[in-house]
């Protein structure tokens, strides 16, 4: 349609460019081949518009608008005082705009401590400090300037002969949510790489997130058409005088982010450190993804905002830049009993009506709670030494075997690692495929490790006890964690948790269709289900979080991550409504304690605010106390 559009429109490609988006005509002069005077060599270009982003219910999240930039030289002679009021600015803000647009100062240079002579005398150091290295820039300074502004520079531009006013289409995020998914284009931040790759070095490559702008780019950008029709002098087309390039317009995304919730999750969490996932199991579309801190995404595209980009990059605290759910790993605490107790289940270790003694001689369980007699209730108290016998009864050999020292160890090496490949099934250890860049695989210890880590094979399982409690070794990444949780809601299978439910007028990719199988059976992820209603009825560790008084029944697990350097993480992971999942919630905050005593009543709440639309009465004041209560001194 478009070659036909084109050739009947040869001699007009003006109007053509006002149908189809930005063109560059121009005709050469005749071409070699007779006769000369009647035929031109012409070259028609098409630059595409690049693809808007919407989320699942057809809100822009982001959009292409027209930016005007201010391009300011070395060594322009610039009077300061009749710009400012030029642009209508007060007095000295060209000034506090370059300094700020300026690349930081590089660190004062090292200079060692004085070391003492043998009598401890420390002589007084007379070297003349050495001067601080210049500071780098990189010249043309760039300031974002408005259309009025733009508009009367240009009326003055004949005062200002070394100042450029450009004009260009930029990316902005319209709703200013979920920075660290949606990205940036990569051509339109330059300066933010150039300074992250300058100050943060070894941390630069998890820094370079460019989110789904990047991942998916080359369908946003579409593809520059150049056509070279040969023409004569009424626009008649003659054939080709080169070879022609596709036009390709820009494709749209249409996201499974449901920005409401989205906008809950990141108002909740605050300036909370931790991560949000919730996704639908059945199709692995994910609803919300929330790395906390965030920050505003404009600062990394932006021109004149390099202190801003500085004071990110910096921010050692808080990392606000790093997107938590798919790049940090961390040890998942009891929500990865689930995955034990199922792995157990399917091994024959135990049945779902095995008892085991809450022996605190084994493992410390926090808090008090009835004899575990089945699964149900070692679920429902979250009992730590019923799931330290579970695991125990899955690596060591039989009690039954009449084995050698030697077919012991062997066994022992055997069983950890039938373990693990059940495990992995889960699509633990390993990338899920998701479509965001920089994405961690996560980490499962292997027979070897441990023969390296404790420099002998001869090793009980006394010594890797923590696997059982989801602590050690074991490190999950958010998404990882939500999507065994699709895995429990599914009865044993998941899709590929994604972003993009919609490539222009198709669907998702194909890899994001297709449902991938673990090693358990169904009927072992079905034992699982009546502890993890348990856990939200009273007595359960996470009943604070139940959602029964407005008639959804929820199936969770709480977490609790010890931590030897602060308050402990908070963790918990639940689907709802039980029978037909439609979400699934993983939450991870740290420093806030007990799971079942804020990262639970923080996934319920999104739960009732996704299946409901609004949140009761009596859960409104839990949003204020998610957001600024002391979490961690709760239970104490």
């Amino acid at each position: 349609m478009l070659g036909i559009l084109r050739r009947k429109l040869a001699g007009w490609p003006q109007l053509f460019a006002a149908l189809s988006g930005l063109s560059v005509a121009a005709c050469t002069g005749p071409a070699p081949t007779a006769p000369a005077e009647e035929y031109l060599e012409c070259r028609e270009v098409y630059t595409p518009v690049r693809g808007r982003l919407y989320d699942r219910n057809g809100t822009l999240l982001v959009a292409n608008e027209v930016t005007y930039t201010l391009s300011i030289p070395k060594g322009a002679p610039l009077d300061t005082a009749a710009f400012n009021k030029l642009m209508g600015w007060p007095e000295g803000a060209l000034q506090a705009r370059v300094f700020a647009a300026r690349l930081p100062a590089p660190p004062p240079p090292h200079r060692p401590a004085p070391v003492p002579d043998s009598t401890g005398y420390i002589a007084p150091d007379t070297a003349k400090p050495k001067p601080a290295p210049p500071r780098a820039q990189r010249w043309p300074i760039e300031l974002a300037i408005t259309k009025p502004e733009a508009d009367s520079l240009r009326r003055h531009a004949r005062e200002y002969p070394r100042l450029a006013v450009r004009r260009r289409r930029t990316r902005a995020n319209v709703a200013s949510l979920a920075a660290p998914v949606l990205g940036y284009q990569p051509a339109a931040a330059p300066e933010f790489l150039y300074l992250a790759q300058k100050l943060a070095r070894g941390r630069y490559y998890r820094l370079r997130n460019s989110g789904l702008e990047g991942y998916y780019n080359a369908l946003l950008a579409g593809h520059r058409g150049a056509y070279h029709p040969l023409t004569d002098g009424h626009g008649r087309v003659h054939g080709a005088w080169a070879t022609d390039t596709t036009f390709q317009q820009g494709q749209n995304l249409h996201l499974s982010l449901d920005a409401k919730l989205q906008a809950y999750a990141e108002r909740l969490l605050g300036e909370r450190r931790g991560y949000v996932v919730a996704l639908d199991p059945s199709t692995g579309e994910i609803l919300a993804c929330v790395s906390a801190p965030t920050y505003d995404p404009s600062v990394l595209t932006a021109p004149g905002r390099n202190a801003e980009r500085r004071a990110l990059l910096l921010d050692d605290e808080n990392r606000p830049l790093l997107n938590r759910p798919a790049v940090q790993a961390s040890p998942p605490g009891s929500v990865f009993k689930l995955v034990n107790a199922a792995v157990a289940l399917q091994l024959g270790a135990i049945t779902d009506h095995t008892p085991f003694p809450c022996d605190q001689s084994l493992i410390n369980c926090v808090h008090p709670h009835p004899q575990a007699r089945n699964l149900t209730m070692a679920l429902k108290y979250s009992c730590n030494p019923y799931f330290y016998q579970t695991l125990r009864a899955v690596v060591e050999p039989r009690p039954d075997s009449a084995a050698t020292l030697a077919d012991t160890v062997a066994q022992r090496h055997a069983h950890l690692m039938a373990w693990r490949r059940y495990v992995r099934s889960f699509g633990l250890d390993t990338l899920l495929g998701v479509d965001l860049p920089r994405e961690q695989p996560g980490f499962l210890p292997t027979a070897a490790y441990y023969d390296k880590a404790r420099r002998t094979r001869n090793w009980n399982f006394k010594s890797i006890y923590s696997l059982s409690i989801g602590q050690g070794e074991i490190n999950l990444t958010g998404l990882q964690m939500a999507n065994v949780l699709a895995i429990i809601a599914n009865r044993g299978w998941y899709i590929t948790p994604h972003f993009v439910k919609a490539v222009g007028k198709g669907g998702p990719l194909a890899r994001f269709t297709e449902r991938h199988r673990t090693l358990v059976d169904s009927v072992q992820f079905a034992a699982l289900i009546p502890g993890m209603e348990a856990a939200m009825q009273r007595g359960g560790t996470a009943e604070l979080a139940s959602l029964a008084d407005v008639g959804i029944t929820v199936a969770g697990k709480t977490g609790t991550v010890q931590n030897d350097e602060g308050d402990d993480h908070a963790t918990f992971a639940a689907f709802a409504p039980a029978t037909k999942p439609k979400i699934v919630v993983a939450v991870y905050l740290e420093n806030a304690g007990f799971g079942g005593l804020s990262a639970a009543p923080l996934a319920s709440l999104l739960i009732e605010k996704y299946l409901r639309g609004h949140i009761a009465p009596k859960r409104k004041k839990w949003e204020n106390w998610l957001r600024c209560g002391d979490l961690a001194s709760q239970g104490h």
